[in-house]
């Protein structure tokens, strides 16, 4: 824990602002041994650069807890976590809480599909709490606070690297390495992107031979980091994706496990507790670009909603924009073909009236991807009172 140069006592009126990125679903979900070889329930998330959610938090020192408000109004997680970074904080300043206060969040991940919407909103309104009180908390604190908030937290305030994350207890189980092997993602929406209640999901049941399958996994898992092996990594998120069918059933696996055949995929990932989903594919592959204009082809024409393509370990995703991002992995000529041919130049500010090749999450008329269905709700919300 640190404190921001010189910050005294918590005052009336000032502002702390949190951060919190976003993942795309889990490489590996499911139970393993912790140090003392007691199974616990873990997750490796895929990390994604771009969506996450903004937190500003006004404390109102002098007021009753009663006096706690958030906006979106239904986001009692985050206001739950920031009751618990209030107590927290004051503890560590020695003052007594302020009890009331306004917390604001803002943002473009979208609730429900399985990509930590929650976490993020409960890791930034911490994050915003012990700002405005001129504290910066260790990852290990807020996993804790973030674990009573919700219960069950992602690994969103770890970073990036690959860990293998106890979501109910807030601990890490396994450092896995710096970084995932290197692999370009063609992310989709399943269910026609209706939003999952995760609460009502039945509770995972595993015996020994779960154990033992998912310990095997991991140990895949862990070799494919150190070898920076793009191919393992498809074939554990796969066997990963596929045991996640006995807890709740994807009607379109079977369907998207042929496609990622068909196109050269080195395997696919769904959320084990949502609907986005991607396919995997090794980015040093010579034909690239045929194989990822051949995935989203054959994703819409099955009618499963296309949403974006990132890579690993990078900032660069294509979304709306038709942005490149600054890896070089993946580009609008991989995508869509050569850039000189006019139908696919990549959109600028003044084209509008034309369609992204690739929409983000949803498009400007608020639809999943090109495939239609329902869109889920998406918190962009006010970031000033």
């Amino acid at each position: 824990m640190t404190a921001d140069g010189g910050a005294g006592r918590i005052g009336v009126g000032r502002i702390g602002v949190g951060f919190a990125a976003c993942h795309h679903g889990e490489i590996l979900q499911g139970v393993f041994l912790d140090e003392n070889d007691r199974p616990c329930a873990g997750l490796v998330t895929l990390p994604m650069q771009g969506p996450g959610t903004r937190a500003e938090f006004t404390p109102t020192p002098g007021t009753s807890p009663g006096q706690l408000t958030v906006f979106p109004a239904d986001r009692t997680k985050a206001l739950r976590a920031a009751a618990l970074a209030i107590e927290e904080c004051a503890a560590l300043r020695g003052q007594a809480p302020c009890r009331g206060g306004e917390l604001t969040l803002s943002g473009d991940v979208p609730l429900g599909l399985g990509m930590g919407s929650s976490s993020s909103d409960v890791i930034a309104a911490i994050r915003a709490v012990a700002d405005a009180y001129g504290l910066r908390l260790p990852p290990a604190t807020i996993a804790r606070l973030a674990v009573r908030a919700e219960r069950a937290s992602d690994p969103l305030m770890l970073g990036g690297r690959p860990l293998l994350f106890a979501q109910r207890e807030g601990r890490v189980l396994e450092v896995l390495g710096d970084a995932l092997p290197p692999a370009v993602v063609v992310g989709c929406t399943l269910g026609g992107g209706t939003p999952v209640d995760t609460l009502s999901l039945p509770a995972p049941r595993h015996d020994h031979e779960d154990v033992r399958a998912y310990e095997r996994l991991r140990a895949l898992l862990r070799r494919a980091v150190a070898d920076a092996d793009t191919a393992l990594l498809g074939h554990v998120s796969t066997e990963s994706a596929r045991r996640a069918q006995r807890v709740r059933e994807q009607r379109e696996f079977g369907l998207l496990d042929r496609i990622a055949g068909r196109v050269g995929a080195v395997g696919l990932q769904i959320a084990h507790s949502g609907n986005v989903a991607g396919l995997l594919f090794d980015p040093a592959a010579p034909d690239l670009g045929h194989r990822l204009r051949r995935c989203v082809r054959a994703l819409r024409t099955c009618g499963i909603p296309v949403t974006r393509t990132f890579a690993t370990g990078t900032t660069g995703t294509t979304g709306t924009t038709g942005n490149t991002g600054n890896t070089g992995t993946i580009s609008e000529e991989h995508l869509h073909g050569r850039t000189h041919v006019r139908r696919d130049r990549p959109a600028r500010s003044d084209t509008t009236r034309r369609r992204a090749h690739l929409p983000a999450l949803r498009d400007d008329e608020g639809r999943l991807g090109h495939g239609g269905g329902t869109a889920p709700a998406r918190h962009r919300h006010r970031t000033t009172r």
